[in-house]
């Protein structure tokens, strides 16, 4: 039988200790512990969902740019078109004062 070690792992954490491809899955004393599939099946959508976060942060081929480096870009949007410092005046210039006091070199 083939296992999705992560999630049982997830699902009965500090419980199920060891699996044994053809034994099963056992707790610290070698008791054996019966797995529900629902609750793996939970645990796996859990672990997906982590995994998602990560691929777009951390770990994927692409991931998002710093959060500065975002605002740096929406920033420089902003300032090519009029009409949207006119709708985000407030954040295009408190941005722009401190741009204009701290130039780069």
């Amino acid at each position: 039988m083939s296992y999705d070690m992560e999630a049982i792992f997830k699902a009965y954490a500090g419980t199920v200790t060891a699996i044994d491809s053809a034994e099963g899955c056992f707790d610290a004393n070698g008791n054996k512990v019966t797995i529900d599939q629902a609750k793996v099946d939970a645990a796996r959508i859990e672990l997906d969902k982590l995994k998602y976060r990560t691929d777009r942060t951390i770990s994927g081929s692409t991931t998002y740019s710093s959060v500065g480096d975002q605002l740096d870009l929406l920033w420089h949007a902003i300032d090519a078109d009029a009409d949207l410092k006119a709708k985000f005046s407030a954040f295009y210039n408190s941005i722009k004062a401190v741009k204009d006091a701290n130039p780069k070199p």
